[in-house]
């Protein structure tokens, strides 16, 4: 990849081409399918979440496979209840007790995974329709949506934006930001596809090696809410510090992977590389590097015969889930890095992923 110095380069460029380009101007809000494809790698997105569809990409003898879990049609997408593809907020992951305070108020929110709040609540920005800003199919497209004060329990009226983005022939650049108009509030956006990179319809994902660059993570209570702590991984069933199959030490938890890891520190303020995932069947491999401080690794543990796209059916362990973020519960635990963005300030989170086939 070379020097992350160039990367933040790239990102910041395609960001700020994503923000005032003269693509496809008119604004869309109904709900409809957008393509982006350059060469043989391709992505179907939806206005509907902000939601990426379907990735294409070739194994190592050129076959084209779909590497991303969905479902075939618009409407399975309005009654989902794990999220395929989709861009996660006001809060991504998890606030305890769906409650927070911020400068002396207490923010009741509306809770949707027993009494807490996950992913924004009931109605989070997976479930809006987002108006298209822009689109190239060659290029990009971005989605924008502007949610309410009051919306879910959030305070302040808030500014969203997603680019997708290519770069090159082989890397798409994942762009968020947000701008609050009015009040103080948090904000952790998140992205939230589940791959196979031997293809959706292949079966589990227990067999791709994975390494993670995270050498602590944010253990959690029987809610999977956070403790409050920081613990190394080392020796442990979530250490990926170098790489192995996923499945290697799946048996030692008691439903798989579901955590947040503590990026480690890289050589650049602005970037981290979060994860490498590789298939030695397909070659394909995925890499990525973020803006954000945390990832959450997910292994699909709830998946019960959940019925996809071309009629097949997800089993458990049937994708996997690399979503970088803030710390969950960061609301609640003041030792976590802060949430909060102020009125004139604006949050931005990038993801960059690199696919190759070898």
């Amino acid at each position: 990849m070379g020097r992350v110095t160039w990367l933040y380069f790239f990102v910041l460029l395609a960001f700020l081409l994503a923000i005032n380009v003269n693509g496809s101007e008119a604004k869309e809000e109904e709900v409809g399918v957008y393509e982006l494809k350059r060469g043989n790698f391709a992505l179907n997105l939806t206005n509907y979440g902000a939601t990426v569809l379907s990735v294409i990409l070739p194994d190592k003898n050129g076959k084209l496979d779909d590497v991303v879990l969905g479902f075939n049609s618009l409407d399975d997408y309005k009654n989902d209840t794990v999220y395929f593809g989709a861009l996660v907020g006001r809060v991504a992951n998890r606030i305890g007790g769906a409650q927070f305070t911020l400068n002396g108020t207490n923010y009741k929110l509306v809770a949707n995974d027993g009494k807490n709040m996950l992913h924004g609540g009931p109605r989070g920005f997976s479930d809006v329709i987002w108006t298209v800003e822009s689109y190239r199919e060659k290029s990009h497209i971005t989605f924008t949506y502007d949610s309410f004060d009051g919306e879910e329990g959030f305070p302040g009226d808030l500014s969203v934006s997603v680019t997708y983005m290519f770069f090159q022939t082989n890397k798409l650049v994942v762009s968020m930001t947000a701008k609050p108009l009015n009040k103080a509030t948090p904000v952790n956006l998140a992205q939230h596809t589940y791959w196979n990179l031997r293809g959706h319809t292949s079966g589990d994902i227990l067999s791709h090696n994975l390494q993670l660059f995270g050498s602590q993570i944010t253990p959690v209570d029987d809610q999977l809410i956070p403790t409050g702590k920081i613990v190394p991984v080392k020796g442990t069933a979530y250490d990926f510090l170098e790489p192995h199959p996923i499945g290697s030490k799946i048996n030692e938890l008691s439903d798989g992977y579901d955590i947040n890891y503590v990026l480690d520190n890289s050589s650049s303020e602005h970037f981290r590389k979060a994860a490498v995932v590789h298939d030695s069947v397909s070659g394909r491999k995925l890499e990525l590097w973020t803006s954000a401080p945390g990832l959450q690794f997910y292994t699909s543990n709830m998946f019960d015969n959940l019925k996809g796209k071309d009629g097949f059916v997800y089993k458990r362990h049937a994708g996997l889930a690399l979503e970088t973020q803030g710390f969950p519960d960061s609301v609640n635990h003041p030792n976590f890095p802060s949430q909060i963005v102020n009125p004139g300030e604006t949050y931005k989170h990038f993801m960059v992923y690199r696919f190759t086939a070898e």
